[in-house]
């Protein structure tokens, strides 16, 4: 086993992420400006790339990657955020559902959706299936989703799940030792 670098990379902008919507398991594209976005941004190079099996992140994974063919990892999908997808805060302001839900400081399981901690503990089943089969490789890219990567980092570095966030198109990136210690992590706007 060797050292490795892994990148990982939100998606671009959808137009439901311009109108600030909870888009989980709506398998929306990239709006042309999402697109613009992330052609414009300079990311590291890839040995292998893994993407979530949404069309968003595989859009992205072929703008910045386009020599390579995304390993696609199920686990790494967005949370399914219930019968608040689609929908935006101001759409939910004064819903008792969503008020508790906002209150538990998210913890609350999304109303027919899943729970922040179900969609963590896939996420990380998702990256331990990657790590599995990227032990040969040193530069690992990943294209997920900011609920997926909040819910890999917290797990891995500790802390708050939301110190995490991150836009559209950034990302982080972190190195694991042979020996199975991760360190470095560092926040990537990937600008030019």
């Amino acid at each position: 086993m060797m050292d490795r670098t892994i990148t990982l990379i939100r998606h671009g902008k959808t137009s439901g992420n311009r109108e600030k919507r909870y888009v989980g398991i709506t398998d929306e594209a990239l709006s042309s400006e999402g697109e613009l976005e992330i052609k414009t941004r300079a990311y590291p190079k890839a040995d292998i790339v893994f993407s979530s099996p949404m069309m968003r992140c595989l859009q992205t994974a072929k703008i910045i990657y386009p020599d390579m063919e995304p390993i696609v990892i199920t686990d790494l999908r967005e949370t399914d955020f219930g019968r608040f997808e689609g929908k935006n805060y101001l759409e939910l302001s004064g819903d008792k559902e969503y008020q508790s839900w906002i209150e538990s400081n998210g913890e609350a399981p999304f109303p027919g959706g899943e729970s922040r901690s179900q969609a963590s503990s896939r996420a990380m089943k998702g990256f331990e299936k990657l790590l599995a089969q990227s032990q040969d490789y040193e530069n690992i890219s990943v294209v997920a989703h900011g609920g997926t990567i909040m819910a890999i980092l917290s797990n891995i570095f500790g802390g708050d799940y939301y110190s995490y966030h991150v836009e559209n198109g950034e990302g982080y990136t972190f190195d694991l030792s042979h020996d199975g210690l991760y360190s470095g992590l560092c926040t990537r706007p990937f600008n030019r």
